[in-house]
């Protein structure tokens, strides 16, 4: 692969190591983030602002935590649209609103550039592990010229349509493993609270039908109370309110989802917005007055 100049912006839980990847590949890395940057990324070149990221770098990335967060790297004072030029592409890995996505593609292409919007799923470990799921949405063309990037960084990696297409397809996975979460929580419970071992249940379980990533990976969690993040309650419940918010707009109803999203309202309101979100398990265990053990 030909060494390009690449720039990454949020560098949190998932970026630092998805930028990692980029740099071990030995591309030329510009970043800028609001943490500290990592050991490990210390010979990528440390930018003041987004603007000198986008004026240094021919693709950027960025990876933060919601919508307002991309509007002002991206188009806010200093930010990365100022100092693009033509050719250059953005790719946002952030987990964010679909419609605003459509939006943003829109005022960087005024500018001659592509966008992409590349969410991601796999949490830290498929982060660290560069086994990353990447939903992308954008033209064909842009997404071939970052796909061999997207492959340091994941394995399922899938153009799944336009502008705003990607973003869709993360809030209906974002669905999908919340109701999991719930679903596993609520059987583990159930099995503990009328006398079963759950750890046992769990093994039981995952040779059968309801076997699934969650049960193994978060169902262990909820036993072993191993509740650091991973990802984050408080990103979970934006990304079901991401999805609620749709819902309404397209005229549907998604009853299980809104459940879901109380959860973990529950488990906010309890300060636990910052476990990790098999931690909403916890929310039904306050109601059971009965923890998983």
């Amino acid at each position: 692969m030909t060494t390009q100049k690449l720039g990454f912006i949020g560098l949190g839980i998932m970026g630092a190591p998805m930028a990692g990847h980029l740099l071990k590949a030995g591309h030329t890395l510009f970043v800028n983030t609001r943490s500290k940057v990592p050991q490990e990324l210390a010979s990528a070149t440390v930018c003041k602002s987004a603007k000198e990221v986008a004026e240094k770098a021919d693709i950027i990335f960025m990876m933060l935590p919601d919508t307002p967060d991309v509007a002002k790297v991206l188009l806010g004072e200093g930010g990365v649209s100022s100092g693009l030029s033509k050719g250059k592409t953005v790719v946002d890995m952030s987990s964010i609103s679909p419609m605003d996505t459509k939006d943003f593609a829109k005022q960087i292409n005024a500018l001659g550039c592509d966008y992409l919007d590349a969410p991601v799923s796999g949490g830290e470990v498929g982060a660290k592990a560069a086994s990353l799921t990447i939903m992308v949405g954008g033209p064909d063309t842009a997404f071939e010229r970052v796909k061999p990037l997207f492959e340091l960084m994941g394995k399922n990696i899938t153009l799944v349509g336009g502008n705003g297409d990607g973003q869709t397809c993360k809030v209906a996975n974002q669905i999908i493993v919340a109701l999991n979460i719930a679903a596993v929580g609520e059987a583990l419970l159930f099995a503990s609270k009328a006398g079963a071992d759950p750890a046992k249940v769990r093994q039981a379980l995952m040779g059968g039908f309801a076997a699934s990533r969650i049960l193994e990976v978060h169902g262990e969690r909820m036993i072993k109370r191993t509740f650091n993040p991973g990802f984050r309650i408080g990103l979970h419940q934006k990304d079901l309110n991401l999805a609620l918010a749709g819902a309404r707009s397209l005229g549907v109803a998604l009853p299980q989802t809104a459940g879901a999203a109380q959860l973990m309202q529950a488990c906010a309101a309890n300060g636990m917005q910052d476990l990790d979100h098999s931690a909403l398990v916890r929310a039904l265990e306050l109601m059971a007055a009965h923890t998983v053990a």
